[in-house]
């Protein structure tokens, strides 16, 4: 702490220093203006330009230097039937922006340096250029056209009907965590309705509907290898995001309009930390296993799992909502499966008070409507 205290002061005293002479310098600027037999002092304009080349040439070799250093982070490998057109869009999205990024900056500070001040130079005078306006307008046009044209292809792919043969899971986000429901054996989920929600019945489950029978909820997201699964997704309460990073997807969650996305995995949870192994960055020690027994601790690939992740800032807890995806094959989902009781079974005593409940106020709105049905035609 001492060594960082230091340290901030001599950078700020470096920086009184500065700010001293800079001042010194315009004031001597100041009053040599109007004196055209007086030479003005280039001294700290020429540092300046010179410092113009050097900074941005730093920075972006330590920006390089950096990337490089953790590039296996950078292509985490994906798990998903699209995964390698999604890949593909986005290296050259980042390609082009890179390489527009070094072209006009390095114009930038280019033109800074070569135009500083200096004795006898005049400035010319240059209102505009048509060619150059029409290059620099077509050319950005062109290339953005390209990309998203490109992106929105994808897009539509991704987003389009799921298979018939999907599995339908339905996810719901809230404050701050998810909630998966799963459709049974029908593959129909039934319906529901905020004014049901509860501490038991927390995605408000309409128990009415027949098709809710065979539903059953999990704190974790259950998926087979090779399987399309179409997700129904929901908010209850404010805006989440829904995002599979290593499944190249991502959908908002918003309160009253539910959206949908699916998409098919290609890797088992077993076989992604098997390809991670291969990975230096995973050799590395989990930080969550380093706190106990030295035989405890595991290497990050160990301990991979995918996970559904909220990437939408919804509150103080946003960093918690995270929720753990297992990727199976056929024999241990069907084993996973067969463990799986539906929310009906588990909550027998609540459900019959909760249908008692909602059919009279069924009956009860139906009586209304019939009595104004009854006074409008009188």
């Amino acid at each position: 702490m001492n060594s960082l205290i230091i340290t901030l002061i001599v950078v700020l005293v470096l920086a009184v220093f500065l700010i001293i002479f800079r001042i010194s310098n315009l004031a001597s600027i100041l009053r040599s203006k109007g004196k055209d037999n007086e030479e003005i002092d280039t001294t700290a304009n020429n540092i300046n330009a010179y410092l113009f080349l050097l900074l941005p040439l730093l920075g972006t070799i330590a920006a390089f230097w950096y990337a490089s250093k953790h590039a296996t982070l950078w292509g985490q490998p994906d798990a998903v039937q699209h995964g390698a057109a999604y890949d593909s869009l986005s290296k050259i999205a980042h390609i082009v922006v890179i390489l527009m990024f070094l072209v006009t900056n390095a114009a930038l500070f280019y033109f800074t340096f070569k135009y500083r001040h200096k004795k006898d130079n005049k400035a010319t005078f240059y209102p505009d250029n048509l060619k150059l306006e029409i290059v620099w307008t077509i050319v950005p046009a062109v290339i953005l056209t390209v990309l998203v044209f490109a992106g929105w292809k994808l897009w539509r792919d991704v987003t389009k009907e799921a298979p018939s043969n999907a599995m339908l899971i339905e996810v719901m986000g809230k404050q701050f965590n998810w909630i998966a429901r799963y459709s049974g054996a029908d593959n129909k989920l039934g319906g529901f309705n905020f004014r049901y929600t509860d501490d038991i019945n927390e995605m408000g489950l309409d128990f009415t509907d027949k098709n809710v029978n065979d539903d059953f909820q999990a704190t974790e997201l259950h998926l087979v290898k090779g399987k399309p699964v179409r997700l129904q997704i929901r908010a209850r309460d404010v805006l989440h995001s829904v995002s599979f990073p290593h499944f190249r997807q991502k959908m908002d969650a918003v309160p009253g309009q539910p959206t949908k996305m699916w998409f098919i995995p290609t890797k088992t949870t077993e076989e992604m930390r098997e390809e991670l192994r291969k990975n230096p960055e995973y050799l590395k020690p989990d930080p969550n296993t380093t706190k106990g027994k030295p035989e405890d601790v595991k290497a990050r690939w160990e301990t991979f799992d995918y996970e559904l992740v909220c990437q939408e800032i919804c509150g103080r807890g946003h960093f918690s909502m995270r929720m753990r995806v297992i990727v199976h094959d056929e024999d241990d989902y069907k084993k996973w499966l067969a463990a799986q009781k539906p929310f009906v079974e588990t909550n027998k005593e609540y459900v019959a008070k909760k249908i008692e409940a909602i059919t009279k106020t069924k009956a009860g709105k139906v009586s209304m409507e019939d009595s104004k049905k009854v006074s409008k035609t009188n």
